[in-house]
């Protein structure tokens, strides 16, 4: 996502982008782990989305 999309979310639909984000990088761990993922770059764009919510978050100060 690009930071531009990101900044124009709300508030809550930051907070549930973020959830959704952490939740697909643990399953996208898991499978790196097994094996079963073929492209680990995909690992990092994942950790950037979150990085650039939380940042974005922090900045309208909502991050809890």
């Amino acid at each position: 996502m690009k930071i531009k999309e990101i900044r124009d979310l709300g508030g809550d639909e930051l907070k549930e982008k973020e959830k959704s984000f952490i939740e697909e990088l643990f399953r996208l761990r898991i499978r790196f782990a097994t094996g079963q993922l073929e492209a680990s770059s995909v690992i990092k764009k994942v950790k950037r989305d979150v990085a650039r919510v939380k940042t974005v978050l922090r900045e309208r100060g909502e991050l809890s």
